[in-house]
């Protein structure tokens, strides 16, 4: 049958795995495949008597027709029957599974005072960058020794300190170009072929803030946790806090499209302060053909919404819903960027709470991390120490 344009795919539960078990510990499984004896001396299931628990004569090495006696560690005699074995009867093992394990190929190390919070591949096969909350440095794949350093924040006084480096990575397909974003809601697009150390940069996108609108927390909810350029690199996503945002890097004035990821929590603000959870950072993606964009959020929830020109499309999925997953609760653990050292962190328990519309949401459950398949409509995302795989 013909379906109107304007219809929505229909996202539904395909599988999920588990990516791993706390203190998962590492054991070789091995089992016997084949048994080396005699086949008149299998009892039961095939398996061997023992020498404790049969009458049968015990089996010793022979040499050739040799009577001797043979004396163990413990000074016990044993005596060879006559005519003797030919050989020595042992069970043959071998290992029951294969795991395949990750082989380190090289360190790029001391580069980085504080933690890393992007890595991105450039386009040219060569390089690929490295950014922490003050600097961003390029490597050579091939070179693990040293780095350049591009991108340097750090104020000569830490007092005098604003904003740091929240996410960075390189245009898709232009090696000379790549972004990053900051805590203040900026993202600046720089150009390696300027200068060496890119200290001004090519556009600025931010989004002005509106007249009288101004909180406490303005400027915690502004902080940019993640950005993602589309396929083509016509278009970067960025998330902040409440919302995802569409840029055109041709246009510098203004998203080209906001998207409310979960605006209910407004009025929860100063609650979501209290437990730490407005930290949070979220991640985003974009689909293949850029026709979507995606991104997390508490409940173990994620937001789907269509981003082509005049689309109303917006889901709510929850990644629970198979209910033979094993619910494993994993302890907050404080968080050592920079970023904590630098604000002011009042703690307090973390509780399920209630929306704007009395449905309950909980804080403590959070879907941050997720990917868009680059060429098919699915969607991989990952809450608590499951993988959830999604489709269309």
């Amino acid at each position: 049958m013909d379906y109107p344009i304007t219809r929505h795919p229909e996202f539904r539960y395909k599988t999920e795995f588990q990516s791993h078990e706390p203190e998962v510990q590492e054991k070789k499984v091995k089992k016997i495949s084949e048994m080396n004896v005699d086949p008149s001396k299998a009892v039961g299931n095939g398996s061997v008597a023992s020498s404790s628990n049969s009458s049968a004569p015990k089996p010793y090495l022979a040499n050739g027709g040799c009577t001797d006696r043979l004396h163990n560690s413990s000074g016990n005699d044993f005596s060879i029957p006559a005519g003797g074995f030919p050989s020595l009867r042992l069970p043959v093992v071998t290992s029951a599974e294969t795991s395949l394990v990750a082989r380190c190929r090289r360190v790029y190390a001391h580069a980085h005072d504080y933690h890393i919070n992007s890595i991105s591949n450039n386009s040219d096969g060569e390089t690929f960058i490295s950014a922490d909350d003050l600097r961003i440095n390029l490597w050579n794949l091939e070179i693990s020794n040293q780095s350049f350093n591009i991108v340097d924040v750090k104020p000569g006084n830490m007092e005098d300190l604003t904003e740091v480096i929240t996410s960075a990575e390189f245009h898709p397909n232009q090696c000379n170009m790549l972004a990053y974003s900051s805590s203040k809601g900026s993202i600046r697009l720089i150009d390696l072929r300027q200068s060496a150390l890119c200290d001004s940069h090519a556009k600025l996108f931010e989004e002005q803030e509106a007249p009288g609108s101004r909180s406490f927390f303005t400027e915690i909810i502004a902080s940019i946790s993640d950005i993602k350029f589309a396929k083509d690199g016509r278009y970067l996503l960025s998330r902040d806090y409440m919302t995802l945002k569409l840029w055109d890097i041709n246009m510098d004035s203004g998203p080209v499209s906001t998207f409310q990821v979960h605006e209910y929590l407004r009025p929860k603000l100063c609650d979501l302060y209290e437990n730490d959870s407005i930290f949070d950072k979220f991640e985003c993606c974009l689909s293949g053909d850029g026709s979507r964009v995606a991104t997390g959020s508490y409940s173990n929830l994620f937001r789907v919404f269509g981003c082509s020109p005049g689309s109303t499309e917006a889901t709510t999925l929850e990644a629970s819903k198979n209910p033979m997953r094993r619910q494993v609760q994993t302890p907050s653990r404080p968080s050592r960027s920079l970023t904590t050292l630098t604000r002011v962190v009042r703690r307090g328990a973390e509780s399920p709470g209630v929306d704007a519309n009395g449905n309950s949401f909980d804080s403590a459950t959070k879907l941050l991390h997720l990917a868009w398949h680059p060429t098919e409509n699915s969607i991989a995302c990952a809450a608590a120490n499951s993988l959830y795989m999604y489709y269309a």
